[in-house]
């Protein structure tokens, strides 16, 4: 029986001696590949371990049980120890031991007594309980704990690595390879998609229960998903103490591995077809798949955390070690703000990375990546380098150098938005940033606001890179949902036990003159027309946009600006918004479709004011309200005017203008309209400050302008004007 967190001690005590054991036919087996690999007759294992004295294989029938076998494994080539096991099958559960040094301040913490998951595990039987601190802790131990060896066993607790067969029926499927300037990505967390009962799914809050509502997704006009961290990941002791968790999963343990808890639970393992099969619904409904990934860092934290894998198999290979002149490599090097740092400057680590890459994208068809606080994987000697090791792996690879890479381009100490290789897409924190202050009515936000529309030239095209290098957002999951970010001044974070210290306080954010939820329909009107600004800031705006999922009907976290912990209402989608906003919901809707419609809003170039079709008419035109030259430098200036040239490009419509109105005053602004030979009118397509049903009209049913010289643009609200060949 698993114990739980406060058992006694007696519990972990060891129950057989570790020494080979087994009367299973084995044989040297092969060093590549890492990880267990399934053959018709038996199964190969392999793991790494540059420092270890001695390796065990150990298999188990169940998770809770004693080993029925034990391998000492005698092979070793490349530092890879290999053993072949004749007869397993798929669903073995299996572990390793190692046997080494355990001396913290020359870096090697080699210890016996734990269980380890193998770090090439393609599935495993559950979460992973600390209980190293609560042993030591039961000792009444006061000098440094990670000084001293833990000799009790943990065997019967801690998750079993699966053997998995990786054959399943994809029924055709093959990478979509949408184009960049086709995609919109729509971030989201697998579990809470569904885990409130009022998405009605029949799983919720699992792979299955997903694809139950891929058909929401597909309607919505999204063609990329982002999901939060989908490997196995570990729940730190903190949480657990509190009464929370790790909802996000920020902190992998299972490089190779679907994160458990979101399977079925139908059998050991399941997450692994279940996520295929979510995978190959999606691509049916023609949506690619993104994954957050974090190889910045693992679970196993600072020398006080838990030994579960890297640390016990082979410490300092894989992690950035540091320390005094009498213990260098006691301390973990801590870039990423969550206990150590994954030493991406050796070679075997890079290759552990590359395997796991490569195995997402052909084994389980993921179509791209998104890098949590991926400069550190950029950083060598301590410092960002635009041609680190990893990147130029990345670049060189036939698999990787193909799908979509997407980087979080900052870390703990460092900065480096527009900074990445060619063959990257960043998250844009500046658009983020400028938008927010624009929307809310900042001053001196004219010149940044320009750069931004259009793709961010400023920072993404001095090497051959393009607006699509950009992912523009405006909310994601770190901070406030779009409905709270219009909704409150402040963050409320109270639930997470911190006293509303944890999550930025830099926020951008306006209430509209109420402190979070109001029957006031003036504000919640005023709200709403702000969430449309944004929703056109974000859809129209040249490069890849994201959208952070439920903010397309007014999700709300009541405040929480850092929700990492929440796995509760907090974060879960409630579907019962999507009746009470459904004109947000509508409009979203129409604005996707929209940039389908007039594919200037799709177009790889930047915007740079050429005449890119030959048709004596720039691709794009800036105005000020009188149709003078915008007044960029202007700190009270909040009104721009620009027109895009739809010039000779196909379309249902001929050839088109576009006319934008981003009136961000508190005033009504008297806007001229720029006037063209031949009769041709502007019609008004979008005016965020109309009533439902008027805020966007219809393919054919724009409203005529008239007179035709001028429009008069409503306080806080963005217009867009179309004049086309056939009206």
């Amino acid at each position: 029986m698993t114990p739980s967190r406060h058992a006694s001690v007696a519990t972990f005590a060891m129950a057989y001696i570790l020494q080979h054991r087994t009367n299973r036919k084995i044989s040297a087996g092969r060093y590549y590949p890492l990880g267990a690999t399934l053959h018709e007759d038996g199964t190969n294992f392999a793991v790494y371990s540059r420092h270890a004295h001695e390796v065990f294989l150990l298999l188990f029938d169940k998770p809770d049980g004693e080993p029925t076998d034990i391998f000492r494994i005698e092979n070793r080539t490349k530092y890879i120890w290999h053993t072949y096991v004749h007869g397993l099958k798929a669903g073995q559960l299996y572990g390793y031991k190692v046997r080494g040094d355990f001396n913290p301040a020359s870096g090697m913490r080699f210890n016996e007594n734990k269980l380890l998951i193998d770090p090439c595990a393609k599935a495993l039987t559950g979460k992973f309980r600390n209980t190293d601190n609560l042993l030591l802790a039961y000792d009444g131990r006061s000098h440094a704990k990670d000084m001293s060896v833990d000799i009790r066993d943990n065997t019967a607790i801690v998750p079993k690595s699966i053997v998995t067969d990786d054959g399943f029926d994809w029924q055709g499927d093959c990478p979509l390879c949408l184009p960049f300037e086709k995609t919109i990505i729509y971030e989201v967390h697998l579990k809470g998609f569904t885990a409130h009962a009022s998405s009605g799914v029949k799983n919720p809050g699992t792979y299955p229960g997903f694809v139950e509502k891929i058909p929401y997704l597909r309607d919505l006009g999204i063609n990329a998903v982002e999901f939060l961290p989908l490997q196995e990941f570990y729940i730190d002791d903190f949480l657990l103490d509190k009464g929370l968790t790790n909802y996000w999963g920020y902190n992998t343990i299972g490089f190779f591995a679907p994160e458990s808890s979101y399977g079925s639970g139908d059998y050991h393992g399941c997450q692994v077809n279940e996520f295929k099969t979510l995978v190959r619904e999606l691509h049916k409904a023609g949506i690619e798949v993104i994954m957050d990934v974090v190889y910045n860092h693992t679970g196993e934290g600072n020398e006080l955390g838990p030994t579960m894998c890297f640390r016990g198999i082979d410490n300092p290979t894989y992690y950035c070690l540091t320390g005094p002149p009498h213990e260098p490599y006691r301390y973990y090097m801590n870039y990423t703000g969550c206990g150590n740092s994954m030493n991406l400057s050796d070679t075997h680590v890079i290759r552990f990375v590359m395997d796991s890459l490569r195995y997402w994208v052909e084994v389980m068809h993921v179509d791209g990546f998104r890098f949590d606080l991926a400069s550190v994987l950029g950083r060598e000697e301590g410092y960002f380098r635009r041609s680190a090791s990893f990147f130029d792996a990345i670049s060189q690879d036939p698999v990787l150098n193909r799908i979509k890479l997407i980087a979080e381009p900052w870390d703990l100490g460092t900065y480096e938005v527009g900074n990445f290789p060619v063959d990257w897409s960043e998250w844009n924190g500046r658009f983020r940033d400028t938008m927010r202050k624009f929307v809310k009515g900042d001053a001196g936000q004219m010149r940044d606001l320009g750069w931004r529309l259009t793709g961010s030239a400023d920072l993404y095209k001095d090497d051959g890179r393009s607006a699509y290098n950009s992912i523009n957002f405006i909310t994601c999951h770190d901070g406030f949902t779009l409905n709270d970010l219009v909704s409150y001044n402040y963050k409320h974070n109270e639930a997470n036990l911190e006293y509303n210290n944890d999550g930025t306080n830099d926020n951008h954010s306006w209430n509209c003159g109420v402190e979070g939820e109001t029957d006031d329909i003036n504000v919640t009107r005023l709200r709403k027309q702000l969430v449309k600004n944004h929703v056109c800031c974000l859809i129209f705006s040249s490069g890849i946009p994201m959208v952070l999922g439920g903010d397309e009907f007014l999700r709300t976290q009541k405040g929480n600006n850092n929700a990492y912990c929440q796995d509760n209402e907090i974060s879960w989608f409630n579907w019962e918004y999507i009746d009470r906003n459904a004109d947000v919901l509508e409009f979203f809707r129409m604005a996707v479709a929209f940039t389908r419609r007039y594919t200037i809003l799709q177009r790889r170039k930047f915007f740079l004011g050429a005449d890119l079709d030959a048709d004596r008419m720039p691709d794009i035109t800036w105005y000020g309200p009188d149709l003078g030259k915008p007044e960029w430098d202007n700190p009270e200036a909040r009104t721009l005017c620009f027109m895009l040239d739809g010039g000779e490009e196909k379309s249902e419509t001929g050839d088109y203008r576009l006319f934008f109105i981003l009136n961000a005053d508190h005033d009504v602004r008297h806007v001229k309209l720029p006037l063209f030979e031949g009769g041709r009118r502007w019609r008004r397509v979008i005016d965020t400050s109309l009533q439902p049903g008027e805020d966007f009209m219809d393919t054919g049913s724009e409203v005529l302008i008239t007179p035709p010289d001028h429009y008069f643009a409503n306080a806080r609200s963005v217009v867009v004007l179309l004049d086309a060949e056939k009206q």
